[in-house]
């Protein structure tokens, strides 16, 4: 492959690169040295992993990036570590302690157990004071750096499943199976709480968000070790794959033109919703959403034109 197809090929490239992220970077960072190493400016980040977190991050590149919204919106999965009779202004280790040194030996595994569950289906949390929410077009985390009062609104949330993978008081492992936008720090403090002993968050790792899971995800030394040998592009997961749980329509080539120009094309009888609209060869070429007062697939955002 010569340096001009290489050049071609990486300005075609519509994907997913699926990072297992170290502890120590932001999601910001990995998302640059990504564009660094494949020369692809247009990439970005689905959920944000705090710096102290590993695990799963997705990174769209090229045209996937529209995919964002979607794939942001996916259920999140993740291995937290929570420490027990201590509260911190950050609900983690990189925080001031507020509170510490309370008594932890009176918590039984049983106990913390019950407690766990009450907090599985729909409840309301408060975002962590340092967090990214804005409030009046500012991050919270830059008011609460700055001294400030900060309140955030309580949101709804689903936490979906809390198991208790170990327990070495006062240190506790839970696996967390969540919706979008739960903050595990807050859960952690919120644990506290209501155990009466305090608690935060010492580790977290990412285990699954959305459809990909750990055994999709490149280590980014190995990513890094691709870019330097020119075959990253093996990690590339193709952007069909990243909505894979919705369901598909296969174009044929017609119908493939009609839909890069915004044209309908028909639906079945018993289609509804939205589908990926995908190409013979497999290409995603648009998501399109039923009109079911003409029974048409109406594309609403298309990948290639």
């Amino acid at each position: 492959m010569n340096e001009d197809t290489q050049f071609d090929v990486k300005n075609a490239i519509s994907g997913v690169l699926v990072v297992d992220k170290p502890v120590g970077l932001t999601s910001h960072e990995v998302v640059q040295i990504i564009r660094r190493g494949t020369n692809i400016r247009r990439a970005g980040h689905t959920g944000t992993l705090d710096p102290r977190a590993s695990g799963v991050l997705i990174v769209l590149i090229g045209p996937a990036v529209r995919l964002s919204e979607y794939v942001s919106a996916s259920d999140k999965r993740y291995q937290a570590i929570i420490r027990l009779g201590a509260t911190t202004d950050t609900f983690d280790a990189d925080g001031r302690f507020t509170s510490k040194d309370k008594e932890v030996e009176e918590i039984t595994e049983e106990e913390f157990e019950s407690t766990l569950k009450t907090f599985v289906g729909e409840i309301t949390q408060v975002p962590p004071p340092y967090s990214a929410v804005k409030v009046q077009g500012r991050p919270a985390y830059d008011m609460a750096r700055e001294g400030e009062e900060v309140e955030l609104e309580p949101r709804k949330i689903q936490v979906y499943s809390l198991d208790l993978l170990e327990w070495t008081p006062p240190e506790a492992v839970i696996d967390v199976y969540c919706s979008s936008g739960t903050y595990v720090r807050s859960l952690a403090n919120d644990l506290g709480d209501k155990l009466g002993c305090g608690a935060y968050l010492t580790g977290l790792r990412r285990t699954k968000s959305g459809r990909f899971t750990l055994r999709d995800a490149v280590p980014l030394r190995k990513l890094r070790e691709a870019f330097d040998a020119g075959n990253w592009y093996q990690y590339v997961i193709p952007a069909a794959e990243a909505l894979s749980d919705w369901s598909s329509v296969e174009l044929n080539n017609e119908q493939v033109e009609a839909v890069r120009h915004g044209h309908r094309v028909p639906a079945e009888a018993e289609a509804t919703g939205m589908a990926r609209g995908i190409s013979e060869a497999g290409e995603l070429i648009a998501l399109l959403e039923v009109d079911p007062s003409t029974q048409e697939w109406q594309p609403r955002k298309v990948f290639f034109t």
